[in-house]
């Protein structure tokens, strides 16, 4: 019984995983456990490693092992542009494409009042805090001092993606800061006949 329960344990702690139902996590489970203890091993110690190393950048918010990630730290970035991104993994598929060199903030979530997520539960307020910094005295620096002169809203285009990108766009112009948002567009290599409709729509009113 007390194997049952801990393969039971394995099981539902695997389902935890997104994408990962029922079967797979109880394949993954006897897989590990039949075939590949040593696997099972490496990936708890670094489960283990991981949850006590990695933490917030002080920041931008990602995920790091240190106070300030390489990115932030790296003098090479345009520290003028900020890209205000949902996940750690939107970030690092942006910084794949090669096409951008300034600095990015990392909401950690997007608002979803259905969920019970809203302006608190994610790094809103530190993103304000980064972009409209205050001086010694608790004043609010002067727009051309600052050293964030563009935000760029890169959160995704679900309805959820687009009302966080909404709120943070109605904030930060109000206080005389340059916000853009990533275009919409038909995909390279695609075909207008196999785009749809609502992707040619904003492809048109995006047009340059």
């Amino acid at each position: 019984m007390a194997d049952s329960n801990a393969l039971e344990g394995l099981t539902q702690a695997l389902r935890r995983l997104p994408g990962v139902g029922a079967k797979s996590a109880a394949r993954m489970a006897f897989h590990l456990l039949q075939h590949d203890k040593p696997g099972a091993l490496q990936i708890a110690r670094a489960l283990i490693h991981a949850v006590e190393s990695v933490k917030h950048c002080a920041l931008c918010n990602t995920l790091t092992e240190h106070e300030v990630c390489s990115t932030c730290a790296n003098p090479g970035r345009d520290r003028s542009k900020l890209c205000v991104v949902e996940t750690p993994a939107d970030q690092a598929a942006l910084e794949r494409t090669l096409a951008y060199r300034g600095l990015y903030f990392v909401l950690m979530g997007k608002l979803s009042p259905l969920d019970g997520i809203g302006p608190h539960d994610i790094g809103l307020q530190k993103l304000f805090d980064r972009v409209l910094p205050r001086d010694a005295q608790g004043e609010p620096v002067a727009a051309v001092e600052r050293e964030v002169q563009e935000v760029i809203l890169a959160t995704n285009f679900t309805a959820e993606g687009e009302a966080t990108a909404h709120v943070i766009a109605q904030a930060l112009k109000s206080r005389n800061v340059q916000v853009t948002r990533l275009a919409r567009g038909v995909p390279v290599g695609s075909e207008l006949e196999y785009v749809d409709l609502g992707t040619i729509a904003h492809a048109l009113v995006d047009r340059r």
